[in-house]
């Protein structure tokens, strides 16, 4: 017999409310009910959950296992929902965006018109911000993190992870040559982020071990300056994919030290305070983005 959903949020109601009294107030139905949907539950998974006496009751180590996995199947749920209510109604009104400027230009500006076309009444309000902004002080919707999260308050969505590559121009390595291993790299000029020492450590395998720490010959506080900076020649710089995929294409940056990449991918995460005006537009606005990226 299958699982059913009802009987998997009536094991996470008694949890997180402590009793069945209170966890049956919650859910608006009675104690019996709820203790039925919990023996129901035991009986289909062939164990305890639930260690019940007459003051409390704990998790059984097959409880705490459940417990995760549940929270995520009624969050998948949740969604699911949330997405195919976005899909019947129109969403509208301010949605402001914050990420890093090399995000905005590379991976929203191309998008804007086809998403303004799908939803004319959403007002796109796009910030840029090199640092990590605080949602509530910038009035904030949704913010786009790169690399890892740090945030345990916030909602996160995972919409992509992006390669990272070691890049210089065609001028830079005819004028400086081109390096063979990672080891030559403190011969040339590289680039590299100001006040983000996370950036300075380049996912590239060497004697050291699969992080290559750098000394930058010029810092600068954007990647997309790094990236402007590769361009005309100043040196070497690690950039991820997303931003530089055209120029690479082009013959503009030239992939070095490829055999030595360790297959790193820094994850890309859209993080946000659940707001029931806002999951409309948050939610066809990161759906959206998630296909194009």
């Amino acid at each position: 017999m299958d699982i059913n959903s009802d009987d998997l949020k009536a094991f996470v109601t008694v949890v997180d409310s402590g009793t069945l009294g209170a966890a049956a107030g919650n859910l608006g139905q009675t104690t019996s009910a709820v203790s039925r949907a919990l023996s129901r539950l035991e009986e289909k998974l062939a164990t305890s959950l639930l260690t019940r006496t007459t003051r409390r009751m704990e998790l059984t180590d097959e409880g705490h296992l459940l417990l995760k996995k549940a929270r995520a199947i009624l969050a998948a749920m949740d969604e699911a929902e949330e997405a195919i209510r976005v899909r019947r109604q129109r969403p509208s009104g301010r949605l402001r965006i914050d990420a890093a400027a090399p995000f905005i230009l590379h991976a929203i500006v191309p998008h804007v018109a086809e998403f303004r076309a799908l939803y004319p009444d959403i007002t796109l309000e796009l910030s840029s911000n090199d640092q990590v902004a605080d949602l509530l002080e910038h009035r904030t919707d949704i913010a786009i993190r790169i690399g890892t999260l740090q945030d345990s308050t916030l909602h996160a969505r995972a919409l992509n992870a992006n390669p990272l590559y070691l890049l210089a121009s065609p001028a830079y390595l005819q004028k400086h040559g081109t390096p063979s291993k990672p080891e030559e790299l403190a011969q040339h000029q590289l680039l590299g982020f100001l006040q983000f020492e996370t950036g300075n450590a380049w996912p590239i395998r060497h004697s050291g071990g699969e992080t290559l720490s750098v000394t930058p010959s010029i810092f600068a506080s954007s990647g997309e300056t790094l990236r402007a900076l590769a361009l005309h020649g100043q040196g070497i710089a690690s950039l991820a994919d997303f931003m530089t995929r055209e120029d690479i294409a082009a013959g503009r940056l030239v992939k070095i030290l490829e055999d030595y990449y360790t297959g790193y991918r820094q994850p890309i995460h859209a993080v946000y305070y659940r707001n029931t005006q806002l999951s409309r537009r948050i939610s066809c606005f990161l759906e959206f983005l998630q296909q194009k990226l």
